[in-house]
């Protein structure tokens, strides 16, 4: 595995696989790698003949009071994984090589409608640094597919909708979120959670299915649901910011003869702020989790 650090140089190599007619596939991450990476990792695999993984912790997506300082990092760790998973090339640039003329002067993606919504109401500016830093990484690396999880379901779509617009010429496939034995989402920021907490955690997957399961089971009354997920949160010792049913596919509020749906969810305990959620209906899979978005995965047409 070659670790490259400057964009030059990730340009070469790349220009290299393409006049070989080599397929690349991409997976961006913020390291602190975790069994959900690996998963992405491997489908990756699976899809190319060229695999790159890049770390890099986007200081645009964090708010001024939120963990950028201290969000973990274990750069030989990760390095380690990632070649025992046998990826082709690990991409960790500095921020200097990723906003050369710095943060507040660098051209920014919005993608309105979706980055201003759910989390983005509690975090302000966080889609615009990701859909930029992902929108610039998928740029560099020119991959004919790039997968993400999940659990960021919300990013996703963002992602998804910022790529179809852009025009860019690549494939995002979406995969079922990988969870602990007891159903807590995979998440770097687990790690903040104090033992007492981690016992807790779990209770966000538990709340989420119960409201997939009244769904199935009938119920169509998504205000009294949302409402019932909050309060068993709070009961339990969280903080929610939300808990919503939403389309799937549009992350708008549902009629109630939507069929694709998506409960979502944020809480706080502790110092970690956990996100979750689960597909209902038609997107539903194991574990009350969405199949992924791979049954939606597209090259870019629209242009």
């Amino acid at each position: 595995m070659d670790t490259i650090v400057r964009t030059a140089d990730l340009r070469r190599v790349v220009r290299a696989w393409r006049n070989a007619g080599e397929r690349i596939a991409f997976v961006p991450t913020m390291g602190n790698l975790h069994a959900g990476h690996g998963s992405l990792v491997a489908a990756a695999r699976e899809r190319a003949d060229r695999v790159v993984v890049s770390i890099f912790v986007n200081p645009l997506q964090f708010g001024p009071n939120e963990d950028f300082a201290a969000y973990p990092r274990t750069p030989e760790q990760d390095r380690k994984i990632l070649e025992s998973l046998a990826v082709d090339v690990l991409f960790m640039p500095t921020v200097e090589e990723i906003y050369p003329r710095g943060q507040a002067t660098t051209a920014r993606v919005h993608v309105p409608e979706l980055e201003d919504i759910l989390c983005g109401a509690f975090r302000p500016g966080h889609f615009m640094g990701v859909a930029t830093v992902v929108t610039k990484l998928l740029n560099l690396v020119q991959p004919d597919v790039a997968l993400f999880g999940e659990k960021d379901y919300q990013q996703l779509m963002i992602i998804r909708r910022a790529a179809e617009d852009l025009c860019m010429p690549v494939e995002i496939v979406g995969l079922p979120t990988t969870r602990e034995p007891d159903g807590l989402a995979m998440s770097s920021r687990n790690r903040y959670l104090t033992p007492e907490q981690r016992a807790l955690a779990p209770r966000i997957f538990a709340a989420l299915e119960r409201a997939r399961e009244a769904i199935e089971g009938g119920r169509r009354d998504f205000e009294a649901i949302e409402a019932e997920g909050m309060s068993e949160l709070q009961a339990a010792g969280f903080r929610p910011d939300y808990f919503v049913v939403r389309d799937a596919e549009t992350l708008g509020s549902p009629t109630p003869d939507s069929k694709n749906l998506v409960v979502l969810t944020a809480a706080r305990i502790g110092r970690a702020r956990l996100i979750d959620n689960v597909r209902v209906g038609e997107g539903r899979g194991a574990w009350g989790l969405g199949l992924g978005l791979e049954e939606e995965a597209r090259r870019t047409s629209s242009c």
